[in-house]
């Protein structure tokens, strides 16, 4: 009975000095509106700490930080295991503008619960006044991964973020600029783990490696930069070119045509045009590429190489039906039904080609002058330069190809040799006809351009 009795005046005496102490009233607008009220989690809520956690929270939003901090350690003293006053104490130093002392605070309360979102919240607004911008981020973002439904943290990382990767892209760009290249490839990771849908970030760490001689990694980036912005036809060319440079013919006309289509220009179709040229080149028979090194071409050779090197003015040239009774079979044989219809090398009047018969100079003249008639249909110009006739020292104007020879000499595709010879019956090497064909294809180029 006594027990009782002892018990009962003890109530009644906490109810009094509970009455008796004075509970500020709700305020009528918050001292600190960008603070999160430090939630007690639901085990807690029903204990004197809980009710002391509150205290402080009002005490804090009248701006009574005095008051604040002795409720929230009062709380902690009530109940060591209270980590919302922790994060109570942070918000604390965080209004008196003690940051270190927040952070520490808050760390405290995120020892005990590390998902806890008010300390983490705080914690990367105290991270924010230090200007550690970076931890603020990933704080920041810890909180958005516990509650997505923090707009106002969404935003403030979504910004953090964009001014991280911006600093970082000054960095990448002046260390790349400056050659350090292992500081400039370290900024561009970090802004591309920060922002990892920006294709530009790719093509410049792309550009970086393929400079530095990285050609795998610089692949990897560029690819991604076109995957990422198929509309970027910077990194379209850049991919291109280095694929041309892996001899990866097929994959780099891909993304030439792709950037000529994105930024048309004279320079990419001529890199098109090399590389479609390397393409074709590459998938023709092994008995082609070992005319371009022959010591002496034959017939067949030559048709191959003219169908192959200006198909284009074999096409323009007009058509007539041959017969030819000895060509199947060889290896060249599409193609010499190609000049061959084209009138530029026709057939002998028996019907025959001729395939493995040695080409001379005379022979190569006149399968020029013939290309180069069908160039002039359209340029008076080149016209006029293939009636001259110049004096070539080993040929009379009544020699049966000097007219050939003339307009290939007065169009400067096949130079006078030494003392100013033709050298008719010259055989004629492989390197010295890929050298006549490209000075006709570089005619048909200035023929095309003057056109327009």
């Amino acid at each position: 009975m006594q027990t009782k009795r002892v018990v009962a005046t003890l109530m009644l005496l906490l109810t009094a000095a509970c009455a008796a102490k004075k509970v500020p009233a709700a305020p009528v607008s918050l001292a600190h509106p960008d603070f999160l009220y430090p939630t007690v989690p639901a085990a807690m809520q029903r204990s004197f700490a809980a009710e002391h956690v509150d205290l402080g929270w009002k005490y804090l939003q009248i701006d009574d930080l005095r008051g604040a901090d002795r409720e929230f350690a009062a709380a902690l003293k009530s109940s060591s295991q209270m980590y919302p006053a922790h994060a109570g104490q942070g918000l604390v130093a965080l209004a008196r503008r003690d940051f270190d002392r927040a952070v520490t605070s808050f760390d405290a309360a995120l020892r005990a619960s590390p998902a806890y979102v008010p300390a983490l919240v705080g914690r990367g607004q105290a991270l924010l006044a230090l200007k550690r911008e970076g931890e603020a981020l990933a704080s920041f973002d810890a909180a958005l991964k516990a509650d997505p439904s923090l707009t106002d943290i969404r935003q403030r990382a979504e910004v953090l973020r964009f001014r991280g990767v911006q600093d970082l892209i000054e960095t990448a760009r002046a260390a790349a600029k400056s050659g350090r290249v292992p500081e400039a490839r370290a900024a561009y990771e970090q802004a591309i783990a920060g922002s990892p849908e920006s294709a530009f970030l790719y093509r410049e760490l792309g550009v970086l490696e393929r400079r530095s001689g990285n050609d795998d990694q610089a692949l990897s980036r560029l690819r991604r930069a076109t995957e990422l912005d198929p509309l970027d036809a910077t990194a379209f060319i850049q991919l291109a070119e280095l694929l041309e440079s892996r001899q990866d013919a097929a994959g780099a006309e891909a993304a030439y045509r792709t950037a000529l289509e994105l930024d048309p220009s004279p320079e990419l179709e001529a890199k098109l045009a090399t590389v479609t040229k390397s393409l074709r080149e590459a998938q023709l028979p092994p008995e082609y590429k070992a005319t371009l090194s022959a010591a002496q071409i034959t017939r067949g050779d030559l048709a191959a190489l003219i169908g192959v090197r200006l198909e284009s003015v074999v096409k323009a040239a007009p058509t007539r039906q041959v017969v030819m009774t000895d060509v199947r079979g060889h290896w060249a044989a599409t193609w010499i039904a190609r000049v061959a219809e084209a009138g530029i090398m026709p057939p002998f009047e028996n019907h025959t080609f001729q395939p493995n018969a040695v080409v001379r100079r005379g022979d190569l003249a006149v399968a020029i002058s013939r290309l180069l008639t069908v160039l002039s249909s359209n340029d008076a110009a080149l016209r006029s330069r293939l009636a001259q006739r110049p004096a070539i020292g080993d040929m009379n104007r009544r020699h049966v190809q000097y007219t050939a020879a003339a307009a290939a000499v007065a169009s400067g595709v096949m130079p006078l040799l030494e003392g100013d010879r033709f050298l008719v019956g010259r055989p004629v090497a492989g390197s010295e006809a890929v050298e006549t064909l490209d000075r006709v294809s570089a005619l048909s180029a200035q023929t095309a351009n003057a056109g327009l």
